[in-house]
């Protein structure tokens, strides 16, 4: 079944909403990127009005910046550590924004989108 942004099928005191139309192509999710860590995969795609996304399908190295430095620099991902989002992330070493990862530099969080932006910011912890 397709995933959709439409609200909630049932209200939080569980009675369900009265349906005002089908589903709708515009209200689609699009399918998550699951961003992992590899040689480095961009794919472009089109979204509403037009314009453009990046989505990130893997990634080797994360622009880092150490907060007491304000200095920027390339790190190489090794593995994740932590990952908010969902727990099973960690085994599979997929990227989402908030996770922690392990680098040559050290430990970092991960700041930016990889699946909506394409790029992967982080700030060593």
């Amino acid at each position: 079944m397709a995933r959709s942004n439409e609200r909630a099928y049932r209200k939080e005191t569980g009675r369900k909403y009265v349906a005002y139309r089908k589903k709708k192509k515009f209200n689609l999710a699009g399918t998550p990127a699951f961003t992992k860590i590899g040689e480095p995969s961009i794919r472009q795609r089109r979204v509403i009005g037009g314009n453009s996304k990046l989505k990130s399908l893997a990634a080797k190295y994360v622009n880092l910046v150490n907060p007491k430095t304000k200095k920027w620099k390339k790190a190489t991902i090794i593995t994740v550590v932590e990952n908010p989002a969902n727990r099973h992330f960690v085994r599979r070493n997929i990227l989402t924004k908030g996770t922690v990862v392990n680098t040559d530099k050290g430990k970092a969080k991960i700041t930016s989108r990889p699946g909506q932006e394409g790029i992967i910011n982080a700030v060593l912890v």
